[in-house]
């Protein structure tokens, strides 16, 4: 793997491989329970060591709770890669900063 993952990449992984939209309560849910283990493992400092040995560390949990955010945001329809060019635009002119999106990367 080079590292290049689109965000339009994850949400099609994950729109195939989870996509209930009867399941949305329970997505929601899963989600604040991710985010629950992520600040335990924040709290304990719980970092992967090796990295095929991530299980319970901050590592494994971020990605829990970008994945069932994903998963909401496609029950939604929401198209994260322009949510996150317009809500830059908006951060951007709420609170200037020398660094700028750039789109395409």
């Amino acid at each position: 793997m080079d590292g290049n993952i689109s965000v339009r990449y994850l949400q099609e992984y994950i729109r195939k491989k989870d996509y209930k939209p009867e399941l949305l309560k329970d997505y929601f849910l899963k989600l604040s329970e991710e985010v629950g283990e992520l600040s335990r493992a924040m709290r304990k400092g719980l970092r992967a060591v090796d990295k095929g040995e991530i299980s319970g560390t901050v590592d494994e949990e971020v990605w829990d709770v970008m994945y069932y955010a994903i998963a909401i945001a496609n029950l939604y329809g929401v198209d994260l890669e322009r949510v996150i060019q317009v809500k830059s635009e908006i951060s951007q002119s709420k609170y200037p900063s020398a660094i700028v999106f750039e789109e395409n990367r």
